[in-house]
């Protein structure tokens, strides 16, 4: 995946005022990464980092002192906003080592574990503006393929729950690549990524605590990883995995119905509709209108359990992942460098060689909005390369479709045509690539 292009610079001047630097990146991986966001459910400021990497990594020293005052009106180096730092030194700390944990993520609030009732939810609840529901579950055991749905929703909602406290943690100290020169916008996304921190820490409980009545949980936290070292390329991928996520409800409810639990949909779609509003935060942050689509972008479950597996899931650290029945598809990468722009135009993949193709009549297919997923060639297919990945491009015809927002690309078995997304996923290899334009 890809999103490091250039936003206007009417963003630039309100956003993240410091460019990432390439020796000295900061991925969001789970580490000690706990106090803070309890302080601030606590309504409490947060705890000041007290570690500074020394030269070569060795130890640390002491904070270094805030940036000079006076009148020097040169922009920072990889800053194109106006003036100097901030007092809060919008330049950023500099980030601490790469930190490794052999533990699945928690919060010292006993997060993914939470008693009901307890002082730790009611402090969830105050942050999150709301509060599990005490309705009754309805009145029949879910279907299996519900319960899947379940695992699946509490593994993406530890997942998330992972992704905005680290990402709230560096807003907030203004770790480097996420400082602020507009202190009341570096205000309203604080506010902001309290209450979505809190809110994913309910919808991961509230699955769990419904897997839990069936004895069919809970699912258990990973360790994690997401690449990205700087503000604007956070708020960026956290509205793709959002848009993910919200074809992905609407797939987890198609399945309910058809397994004769409607009576859990009303449930999923809640949680649904305010995913939704938290991507017209983060899309209207990126200088985007709010809403992408007219219809959003179908996905199913195995391509959001797929792409979770294979871009922020750390192997082998997850405690009872063979519990939830989903495919994990192979790895198919968007090679295209750079954001993907509103033409017709073709774009280069790349697959892992060695896996499974099929018969060897590959096709690409391009799921947008509620449309009739499109097939397209593969081209200019190449042997494995040094890399141990083949190669290929294809043809995204942007212009007949209107392709904004999401577009899902998976490599299949065979050339169609697929009806819809369901088919496609039955003869899926590799997948899902995820393309946003707007």
């Amino acid at each position: 995946m890809h999103f490091s292009s250039l936003l206007a610079v009417a963003a630039l001047t309100t956003l993240a005022s410091a460019a990432p630097v390439a020796d000295n990146l900061r991925d969001l991986t789970y580490g000690d990464r706990t106090a803070y966001a309890s302080a601030w459910n606590a309504g409490h400021a947060p705890p000041q980092q007290s570690y500074y990497p020394a030269p070569g990594g060795q130890g640390g020293y002491p904070p270094p002192p805030p940036p000079p005052s006076g009148g020097n009106n040169q922009p920072s180096p990889g800053n194109n906003g106006p003036g100097s730092p901030p007092p809060d030194n919008s330049q950023g700390i500099p980030a601490p080592p790469k930190q490794a944990s052999d533990k699945p993520f928690a919060l010292d609030n006993g997060f993914p574990t939470v008693p009901n009732p307890s002082d730790a939810l009611t402090k969830i609840n105050l942050a999150a503006r709301g509060t599990l529901s005490n309705a009754p579950p309805p009145a029949n055991p879910p279907s299996a393929q519900t319960l899947t749905s379940l695992k699946l929703i509490a593994f993406n909602e530890l997942f998330e729950t992972f992704y905005f406290t680290e990402l709230l943690k560096n807003v907030t100290e203004g770790v480097k690549g996420y400082g602020f020169q507009d202190q009341a916008l570096k205000k309203k996304v604080i506010d902001t990524l309290v209450a979505v921190q809190a809110q994913e820490q309910l919808h991961a409980l509230n699955a769990n605590n419904a897997l839990n009545r069936f004895n069919a949980g809970p699912i258990k936290a990973c360790q994690y990883d997401a690449p990205v070292d700087n503000f604007i390329d956070a708020i960026k991928l956290a509205s793709t995995f959002t848009d993910v996520v919200l074809g992905t409800l609407a797939d987890v409810s198609v399945v309910a119905g058809q397994n004769g639990d409607a009576g859990n949909i009303r449930g999923f779609t809640a949680s649904l509709g305010q995913e939704g509003e938290q991507n017209g935060f983060y899309r209207d942050l990126l200088g985007k209108i709010p809403s992408a689509l007219p219809f959003l972008t179908a996905s199913l479950r195995d391509f959001a359990f797929s792409a979770l597996n294979q871009n922020f899931v750390v192997k082998g650290s997850c405690p009872n992942i063979d519990t939830i029945d989903l495919k994990i598809f192979g790895t198919l990468t968007l090679e295209t460098p750079g954001d993907i722009q509103p033409k017709d135009q073709n774009l280069d993949f790349s697959f892992p060689s060695g896996q499974n193709q099929g018969s060897g009549k590959l096709s690409l297919v391009y799921i947008n909005q509620q449309n009739v997923p499109v097939v397209q060639p593969i081209q200019q297919l190449t042997a494995k390369g040094p890399d141990g990945k083949i190669r290929f491009s294809s043809p995204l015809p942007y212009t007949k479709n209107l392709m904004n927002g999401l577009t899902i690309a998976a490599v299949v078995d065979g050339e169609g045509p697929f009806p819809n997304i369901t088919s496609v996923g039955a003869k899926t290899l590799f997948g899902p690539a995820l393309i946003e334009i707007n």
